[in-house]
């Protein structure tokens, strides 16, 4: 089948499955509590075909930012790595402000968070950490996201219509974090 016809089915499926569920923040909090810091490598868990790309100092700075925020939390490195893999999916990570008539709804950030689905101000989705925060509360309210494959807990987080277009960032998420969790 069309990989982009597969992957709009599957987009619309799990819209279909999850929107009614996740339709922004999850508004309970779940305590989690910290976890030992781990190493993170590259695990015979990433799936399908990886992409990479060259990071400017601006996305390297959100990169600290999201391992920053991840440790604020007291979260493990999965945690960042998710968040990470998310936020190059979603914006490159790069923050993104209203991009017109390219943006999806009022869109906006490293994780293109909505201020109408309850993820904060304009102001709050825009700042790396928040942002963050944001999508580790959510994060931390799956059941076994830690053990979960990355694209299916950032696809429960953030509710995508591509939801399987997380897992090619894994393994640069996971460089990433490796590089920058001990500085």
């Amino acid at each position: 089948m069309n990989t982009i016809l597969r992957k709009s089915i599957l987009g619309v499926a799990g819209l279909a499955f999850t929107g009614g569920v996740f339709a922004g923040p999850i508004a309970a909090h779940a305590d989690t509590p910290a976890h030992a810091a781990t190493p993170v490598t590259a695990a015979a868990s990433v799936q399908g075909e990886q992409s990479s790309i060259s990071l400017n100092d601006e996305q390297t700075a959100n990169v600290k930012a999201i391992v920053a925020a991840t440790k604020k939390a007291g979260l493990p490195e999965r945690a960042a790595v998710v968040s990470i893999a998310t936020a190059l999916q979603e914006s490159k990570l790069e923050n993104l402000g209203h991009l017109g008539d390219r943006n999806d709804h009022d869109s906006l950030g490293l994780f293109q968070q909505r201020p109408s689905s309850g993820w904060g101000t304009p102001e709050e989705i825009t700042d790396p950490e928040h942002a963050t925060l944001a999508f580790l509360k959510g994060l931390k309210q799956v059941d076994g996201w830690q053990d979960m494959p990355l694209t299916e807990a950032a696809q429960t987080v953030q509710v995508s219509a591509y939801p399987d277009a997380y897992a090619q960032w894994e393994k640069q998420a996971t460089d990433l974090v490796a590089q920058h969790w001990t500085k």
